[in-house]
């Protein structure tokens, strides 16, 4: 069987990261994503926090793996003709331009469709294309932000805090995903596209759903005092030799009920089973303190990863807390094939982590993100015919 999505043609419109993550998992998952680009600059997160010069931004690389890359002037009239042809032969347009940029540009869904009245058109948007905040701009911590991810984070006694992992366009990317798969079945059966659209802050309520649970019990509750600060142990704890990551995060709760005790036998601390002062979450979480450094006192012992294998080999709940360095070497994630190495035409060997979705019967390749423009000839000459002549006549007229 070939990859699921085998067949499917993307024209990727998108740019930085949300929209780049929901075609990237889509190339992965076995569709042809032709990135459409602006002759001579193309997508800005291709020079944005550059690492060396002359190469495309690590950003850029690690987020449109798997695709092709073409230039196309989408805002003159024969460039917008090409697209038109191209789109004749697409199934998706994916877009998270900045509110009205589509529509300025003449390619608004009404356009699209018409020439194509099966495609799907995906929009990313920080708040959608309605409501009061739709002409607002956002990016990833505003999501965030406004979608009550920040204000379910941090101290109870502090502010709101920012989280470290962008999220905000990673998670919205794969909302985003979800609904072109989705459509793309419908129209199976329909034989018609639609419009997709997936806003940001959208995405990130629907993430802190859980975290903003205790609302329900009390609207007036600080949800900041949810999770770490609800139950002991319940938090990260230093590891050996002491290093800025050397932590591992433990949970010990009421659910399996048999949790504590068993924490408390691997660490050596079998006087305080069945002790009252301990023997609920609650209870423990009155001793916060107390608890965290028992629980410390053992870890400190032992390496990160040794925590992990011995209280994980214990049936308790642990992870040690792995930073890049740590990732990109680990042997389970190695096993998995979660983090490959690509060959990648100006840096050589290349490892970054390739597709989190494994399917049986739908076998992936990891391949370098695309140089700007590197497959221009090749697809329009594929699809449209046009000679290696007429692209570089395109060329000199600033077409492409």
């Amino acid at each position: 069987m070939g990859q699921a999505l085998e067949g499917v043609r993307i024209l990727d419109l998108t740019q930085f990261e949300a929209g780049t993550t929901c075609t990237q998992a889509l190339a992965w998952l076995g569709a042809e994503v032709i990135k459409v680009e602006s002759p001579g600059k193309g997508d800005p997160g291709r020079y944005s926090s550059p690492g060396k010069p002359g190469v495309d931004s690590y950003y850029f690389i690690i987020l449109n793996c798997n695709k092709k890359s073409i230039t196309l002037n989408l805002k003159s009239d024969r460039g917008k003709r090409i697209f038109f042809d191209l789109l004749k032969q697409a199934d998706v347009v994916a877009e998270n331009m900045a509110p009205g940029t589509l529509e300025r540009l003449g390619l608004g869904y009404d356009v699209l469709s018409g020439v194509n009245p099966r495609v799907i058109l995906i929009r990313i948007k920080g708040f959608g294309t309605y409501g009061p905040y739709s002409q607002y701009k956002a990016f990833d911590q505003i999501a965030q932000a406004t979608g009550g991810c920040y204000c379910t984070n941090g101290y109870p006694d502090g502010p709101p805090l920012p989280i470290g992992v962008s999220f905000g366009d990673i998670g919205t990317g794969y909302h985003a995903a979800l609904g072109v798969t989705a459509a793309l079945y419908q129209r199976d059966r329909t034989g018609k596209g639609q419009e997709i659209e997936v806003a940001m802050q959208d995405a990130m309520v629907n993430f802190a759903r859980v975290g903003m649970m205790n609302y329900y019990k009390d609207p007036d509750t600080n949800l900041r005092s949810s999770y770490h600060f609800s139950t002991a142990p319940a938090w990260v704890y230093k590891c050996s030799p002491g290093g800025r990551d050397d932590y591992a995060y433990i949970y010990a709760g009421e659910q399996p009920v048999d949790m504590w005790d068993k924490l408390l036998k691997t660490i050596g601390r079998e006087d305080l089973i069945g002790d009252d002062r301990y023997s609920t979450s609650e209870a423990r979480g009155g001793r916060r303190d107390e608890v965290n450094q028992l629980v410390e006192d053992w870890t400190q012992k032992y390496t990160k990863y040794e925590v992990m294998d011995i209280l994980g080999k214990a049936g308790v709940t642990v992870g040690a807390c792995l930073n890049a360095r740590d990732i990109h070497s680990d042997p389970h994630l190695l096993e998995r094939g979660m983090i490959v190495t690509i060959d990648h035409p100006h840096l050589g060997d290349f490892t970054l982590p390739g597709s989190p979705i494994q399917m049986s019967n739908s076998p992936l390749t990891v391949t370098a993100a695309p140089l700007l423009g590197q497959h221009t000839i090749q697809v329009l000459g594929d699809l449209l015919g046009y000679t290696e002549d007429t692209v570089k006549a395109l060329e000199a007229e600033g077409v492409v």
